[in-house]
Parts: structure tokens; C-alpha cells; sequence
């Protein structure tokens, strides 16, 4: 018997699959436009409208973020000095400024230790007033002789045993 191109079984016949492999395929593959017709035009001016757009929402929520966690509290506090009295007394000079003055703040000030240990603490009530930021003394007494002081911090949370009345 002989094979397609007319030699026997076993002549030196050029293997179908040796030559199939020295066939080489381009990178690209191109689709037969006979067969499928041409491919339409890619529209990308959506591009870089859509980039655009990502850009300023993106820019946006960090500004959002930023005034949320940088902007102006509703409370602000800030310790304007102090004087060691004694060895057990501390007064603490504070200013706090609110959004809302007819809303009474609590306020946590400190007496520290040289080594930063705390040995004194006081709640300030900063009562309801007409103007929105208000200075106020107030003295701490301190298990041992104090160095320095701090605003732990402050809340429009005024527990029921400060408030007057």
C-alpha cells in the first residue's frame, strides 16, 4: 500500500507531525475578515473621561477625610500654663473653645510627676456661657509634689454630679 504521496509504509517518509511543527504561527493572530468580517473600531474617549472623573471622587473623599479627622472639633482645649503651689497643690490655667457655648464641657486636667507618672487628676465643669471660648483656673491636689500638667481631654458628656442644681 502506499501513503497520500505515493511511497510504501516504509520508505523514508517525512513525518506529518515533524513537519506540522515547523510551522510557525505569527504572534499576533489575525481573524479571517473573509470569514468574520472586519472588526469595528474601539471607542475609548470614555477613557479619559472616566480617569478624570476617579481622580476628583478620589480627591474629594481624602478632603473629606482629612477635615473629619483635621478640621475644627466641637470641643478644642489648650493648657495656657500652671504653678507648682506646693507640695501637694497645682493650679492649671486652661482655655476651652466650643462650637456650641450653651453646651456645658467637662473637662480632665492632670498633675504629673517629674517621671511623667500622674499624681493628681480633676474634672473642670465648664459651664453654659454666652461667649464661645472661655479661660479658667482650676487647682489640683496631688498625692506628691507635681512638675508640670496636662489637658487630658474634654466632653460634651457632663456627668449628672457635676452639673449644678
Amino acid at each position: 500500500m502506499s501513503q497520500r504521496d505515493g511511497t510504501s509504509p516504509g520508505a523514508d517518509a517525512p513525518d506529518e507531525s515533524a513537519a506540522a511543527a515547523d510551522v510557525t504561527v505569527p504572534a499576533t493572530h489575525h481573524r479571517p475578515t473573509d470569514r468574520y468580517g472586519t472588526k469595528p473600531p474601539v471607542d475609548r474617549r470614555w477613557l479619559p473621561v472616566a480617569l478624570s472623573l476617579a481622580v476628583v471622587l478620589l480627591g474629594c473623599a481624602i478632603a473629606y477625610i482629612g477635615y473629619q479627622k483635621y478640621g475644627p472639633k466641637d470641643i478644642e482645649s489648650e493648657q495656657l500654663g500652671y504653678v507648682v503651689v506646693d507640695d501637694s497643690t497645682m493650679t492649671i490655667r486652661i482655655k476651652v473653645t466650643r462650637k456650641d457655648p450653651a453646651q456645658p464641657v467637662v473637662c480632665f486636667v492632670r498633675a504629673m510627676a517629674r517621671d511623667s507618672v500622674e499624681v493628681g487628676r480633676r474634672e473642670v465643669l465648664i459651664a453654659p456661657s454666652t461667649s464661645g471660648t472661655i479661660e479658667q483656673t482650676t487647682t489640683v491636689k496631688a498625692s506628691s509634689r507635681p512638675a508640670s500638667s496636662s489637658i487630658y481631654g474634654c466632653s460634651a458628656e457632663v456627668p449628672s454630679y457635676l452639673r449644678a442644681g
